[in-house]
């Protein structure tokens, strides 16, 4: 914006009200002509939304599996919701037998499933993804998995230096402290330290996501400190998941989970659990963005399998720990349990 300059001479007497336009016009002349750093722009923006959702996944369609329908909730109420995307899933297994093709080309299953993730955030109504370190021009790389007894992820027996589970944990949180300084939301949901059933990629993550949240919060590196007020892990209530398993037994599709045999490790005594995030409004859009992972995941008759074939009711209904902040338990419920994300935040 040019500024134009006048001499005592040329510029008539000003009193009261036009000295206080004109000094108003000299501040807005000094803030057009700042040039505002991109993530400061960004930032801006996300102030719009009063409530700011991040959520942290290692591959394309964990998102759906364990926090779709908590994701569309928020999503359709207003928050901004901001998922983070560790890996591409490049060392994924492949479902279908017309996309077999794709199992063991990285590449090529790194560019569909990013398709996939994309279509997937579109049917949960989230429009603010990235992949961690993109911004750096850094690709962080699945480190692949393989099955081992009750259901559990193992280590891939050849998974490589370059794997997202063997990176530096403060190196990948530094990624992840630009996007939480940036987006600063109230709120992050990561996994449990387990990574919900082994998934070294999962269990990476959950470390970056803490690691992060306390780097954000201090000193140095790019933007200001932000705190984050509440981080949440995503869990499953024993007594809950017990019973919904053995309801739906007989009507599973696919293999079913023993009742009462051995359970992921994400699983908790319910007393651990804090949070419940009923979202049953929401269950299509959570059972449109699996479909969209078509790769990955197949979804029949309300239950949903991953490559193993072992299949799980599709709910709307998810389970959280708080493992920051102060829990607010909502009153209406009677169980102690919190029904918002936010409550408190």
């Amino acid at each position: 914006m040019a500024r134009v300059t006048t001499t005592p001479e040329d510029r008539p007497e000003q009193t009261g009200e036009s000295e206080v336009l004109a000094a108003a016009a000299e501040v807005v002349d000094d803030v057009a002509e700042r040039e505002l750093q991109p993530q400061d722009v960004a930032a801006m923006d996300h102030l719009d939304s009063p409530r700011r959702l991040l959520l942290v996944h290692a591959h394309p369609d964990d998102e759906a599996i364990v926090t779709g329908a908590t994701m569309a909730h928020y999503a359709a109420t207003g928050a901004l919701v901001t998922l983070v995307t560790c890996t591409r899933g490049e060392r994924g297994e492949v479902i279908p037998a017309e996309l077999a093709h794709l199992e063991g080309d990285g590449a090529a299953l790194a560019e569909r499933r990013t398709a996939e993730l994309a279509a997937a955030a579109e049917a949960l109504g989230v429009a603010d993804h990235r992949f961690l370190g993109a911004d750096a021009g850094v690709v962080l790389t699945d480190s692949g998995m393989a099955w081992g007894e009750h259901g559990r992820a193992v280590p891939a027996p050849d998974t490589g230096p370059e794997a997202f589970s063997r990176t530096d944990v403060d190196e990948a949180a530094g990624h992840l402290v630009r996007v939480l300084r940036e987006v600063r939301p109230q709120v992050l949901v990561t996994y449990d330290p387990s990574g919900g059933y082994g998934h070294p990629d999962h269990v990476h993550a959950h470390r970056v996501a803490l690691r992060a949240v306390e780097l954000a919060a201090g000193a140095g590196g790019e933007g200001e400190p932000w705190q984050v007020a509440k981080v949440y892990e995503v869990v499953l209530p024993e007594g809950v998941t017990r019973r919904l398993l053995a309801e739906s037994r007989d009507a599973n599709p696919f293999e079913a989970v023993d009742p009462d045999g051995v359970l992921p490790p994400m699983v908790l005594p319910d007393e651990e659990v804090t949070t419940v995030v009923e979202a049953g409004d929401r269950l299509e859009a959570k059972a449109a963005a699996l479909r969209a992972h078509a790769t990955q995941v197949e979804v029949r008759d309300g239950f949903l399998a991953l490559s193993h074939g072992v299949g799980q009711p599709l709910v709307g209904t998810e389970y959280y720990r708080l493992v920051r902040g102060t829990p607010v338990p909502d009153p209406d419920r009677g169980d102690g349990l919190e029904s918002d994300l936010f409550a408190g935040a």
